[in-house]
């Protein structure tokens, strides 16, 4: 009786040994690992760039097999792709506040009420450890434009953009859509380079402090909106 097969319908072919060998069993799967995993990952990206990390490296970071990386999230690519998706959350909550600004703005406050929208739903991302880490990944793509980041990019922040450049196209009669254009970009940099830098303490003389939002949001939000409206020269409505 011990040396008996198993009946056929039971015994595993080779190939079905080797995918049963590759995939982690139910007793390795700890609720947490995929997120420890995507957060690892989100921090290294942000520390090192795309090309500067490796899957052993973020398996490592996050305590966990190498194999289990490939098992949630395949290749490098896709993992990194999915930390966008992650915190694409933010993308919704800032064009909620623009469709909310559109509708009940005061007179002669819509353009502000618009970077406002821009603003601060993303100044509530930087005041998280992980969030501040997603935006100096996003800021790496903006600035770098690495093929990597290209169609996560057009996916998830070409739409958007679009979206604040009609309004401020709008909000703005004067200017003209391709004007709009460059002030979006114009706002875009001075927001991601806010949210990424270090170095206001030192120019400061110590006064200020880095991420501190309270301060800072308001200054921000008003510096884009008078550069909007000087930069168009056209009133708002």
């Amino acid at each position: 009786m011990q040396n008996q097969k198993p009946p056929s319908s039971t015994r595993k072919t080779p190939a079905a040994r080797r995918s049963a060998a590759a995939e982690p069993g139910e007793a390795a799967l700890s609720p947490n690992r995929q997120q420890n995993i995507l957060l690892a990952a989100e921090q290294l990206f942000a520390a090192r760039g795309f090309h500067g990390v490796s899957i052993r490296d973020i398996a490592d970071e996050a305590g966990v097999p190498l194999a289990l990386v490939g098992y949630y999230y395949g290749p490098k690519l896709a993992l990194y792709h999915a930390i966008f998706r992650e915190r694409a959350g933010y993308i919704g909550e800032r064009l909620e506040s623009l469709a909310a600004a559109q509708r009940s703005a005061a007179p002669g406050q819509l353009l502000e009420e618009i970077v406002k929208a821009f603003v601060l739903p993303v100044l509530k991302v930087a005041a998280l450890p992980a969030g501040h880490n997603f935006l100096r990944i996003l800021s790496r793509g903006m600035n770098d434009h690495l093929e990597e980041d290209e169609p996560v990019i057009r996916e998830l922040f070409d739409p958007l953009a679009h979206a604040f450049i009609d309004a401020l196209a709008a909000s703005l009669p004067q200017a003209t859509r391709s004007q709009a254009a460059w002030c979006y970009q114009f706002a875009l940099g001075a927001l991601l380079h806010h949210v990424n830098d270090q170095r206001i303490e030192r120019l400061s003389l110590g006064q200020n402090q880095p991420g501190d939002s309270e301060t800072a949001g308001p200054l921000l939000v008003a510096f884009i909106t008078h550069g909007l409206r000087g930069a168009c020269a056209a009133p708002t409505h």
